[in-house]
């Protein structure tokens, strides 16, 4: 499986295993279009790839990923044309994680935030440096959680929990996010990429048939909460960045450094 045709993602090998990193470091790693459009099929190519049995999941720079790019919001919300972020890819890169049967492990070597934290809690394993911190803060700018946030915070941390996060948009720093069953495991900023790696190889040096399928098992419920709510949960995100204030003034005030001034009742 060749790579190259992805402009956000670089690929890597070691053996067996797999290494992909979201490179957009200058952004933060923050999804705009281009980088919204390659998850929805990054994935899916992984597991045609023949050449790997276990995918590490990773950003470039100082973030894993910042989440949506919030320049390409105030374009829309300011009333651009351009397209926004289709609904279906937005179902595809959490449907795409979850169907992939080989097993797939992020190292967060930075913030995770939105669809970031999303992406990364998806995933089977997650390796997070200390110095990181994970959220899903789409309230915070006006807009419901919508991209998987309400599938995979509950089934990790317990509803009560996750609503207190996914409500008030707050960050969880790692050590937290550890002792609450958020991520796996905290390590050195240094050491987090080789840590997973090297879990990962693990993994692709023990019997893969019987890893991958128990794989599958364990994400059958998921899957099938995941096609329960992310129809429901998109459709209000969609509501809450087309009607309403509450976004615009949102980004606008992130953009201009200060408190926004929510209106929408």
């Amino acid at each position: 499986m060749n790579y190259d045709k992805y402009t956000c993602f670089l690929a890597s090998r070691q053996g067996r295993v797999l290494t992909l990193t979201m490179n957009r470091p200058d952004d933060l790693n923050a999804v705009n279009k281009d980088m919204h459009d390659e998850l929805g099929t990054i994935f899916y190519d992984a597991q045609l790839d023949d050449e790997a049995d276990v995918i590490v999941l990773t950003g470039a720079g100082r973030a894993f990923s910042a989440g949506g790019d919030l320049a390409m919001m105030k374009r829309i919300a300011d009333g651009s044309d351009e397209p926004m972020l289709r609904l279906v890819d937005a179902k595809r890169i959490v449907f795409s994680l979850l169907d992939l049967e080989k097993p797939i492990i992020s190292a967060v070597n930075g913030h995770a935030m939105g669809l970031g934290a999303t992406i990364a809690l998806m995933c089977d394993t997650i390796f997070m440096s200390s110095k990181a911190k994970i959220g899903d803060p789409h309230v915070k700018i006006g807009v419901v959680a919508g991209d998987g946030g309400c599938v995979i915070w509950p089934q990790l941390i317990g509803y009560a929990k996750a609503k207190e996060y996914l409500m008030t948009g707050d960050p969880v720093d790692a050590v937290t996010a550890e002792r609450m069953g958020l991520v796996n495991h905290v390590t050195e900023p240094e050491e987090t990429l080789a840590k997973a790696q090297a879990f990962a190889q693990r993994l692709a040096d023990g019997p893969t048939a019987a890893i991958r399928w128990t794989k599958v098992s364990a994400n059958i419920g998921l899957k099938q909460l995941a096609h329960s709510i992310m129809d429901t949960s998109l459709a209000y995100e969609w509501l809450t960045f087309q009607h309403g204030n509450d976004h615009r003034e949102a980004v606008t005030s992130f953009l201009e450094k200060r408190e926004p001034k929510f209106t929408d009742r």
